[in-house]
């Protein structure tokens, strides 16, 4: 893969992860950026496996204070592991907004998102959260 199309994939990579960043809180529209067998561990260390379970769950969290908490991300690196496979690490900045709720144990953690390339487009496979403990 020549730089110009390395280049390329990797801005098409940073779009899925802005993409997620922004749609946060529209449950359709996030899973709309995940594989259909994606697994997700969260801040909490809560594992969740397949869109359709991942979708059920996030109704169920905008549905309650949770959608008080609000993330960023900011890349950090990425790396192509063959051309349809990329490695993307990312810290993520937890905003919490809920009223007189306990704080949360972190608010930040090292991210890393797997993304495989099918038909032409960059799907989220996995993705996983390490919480960075304040200090």
């Amino acid at each position: 893969m020549t730089t110009a199309a390395q280049n390329q994939e990797i801005a098409a990579i940073e779009a899925v992860i802005a993409d997620a960043q922004t749609l946060q809180l529209d449950v359709d529209g996030y899973t709309g950026l995940l594989d259909e067998d994606v697994s997700v561990i969260n801040f909490f260390g809560r594992r969740v496996r397949g869109r359709d379970n991942l979708r059920t769950i996030m109704r169920e969290a905008m549905a309650s204070p949770l959608a008080d908490v609000r993330t960023t991300h900011e890349v950090v690196d990425v790396r192509l592991v063959r051309p349809d496979v990329a490695l993307v690490a990312v810290v993520k900045h937890v905003f919490d907004e809920r009223e007189g709720a306990d704080p949360l144990h972190a608010d930040r953690g090292m991210m890393t998102f797997v993304l495989l390339k099918e038909q032409g487009r960059w799907l989220i496979s996995s993705a996983q959260t390490t919480p960075i403990k304040a200090s």
